[in-house]
């Protein structure tokens, strides 16, 4: 079995269509930078809501683990 050791780094997405939408935005444009990323967890989710009292955007907080080269 391989041993792996994964940093851990936080990054936050958003998106004015769905809490899914701001995941998916947070997870591949830190995997454009971030090589190896591996898994996510959610930190956070929270939202805006515009001045007609709707939610005009989604946010999420994302924790990526990627593998480190050896």
């Amino acid at each position: 079995m391989s041993e792996h050791v994964y940093p851990v780094t936080e990054v936050y997405g958003s998106s004015a269509t769905s809490i899914d939408d701001a995941i998916r935005n947070a997870v591949s444009t830190a995997s454009e930078s971030i090589r190896h990323v591996e898994w996510f967890e959610v930190t956070q989710v929270r939202g805006h809501v515009g001045e007609d009292g709707k939610v005009a955007h989604f946010q999420v907080g994302v924790k990526l683990g990627f593998r480190l080269e050896r």
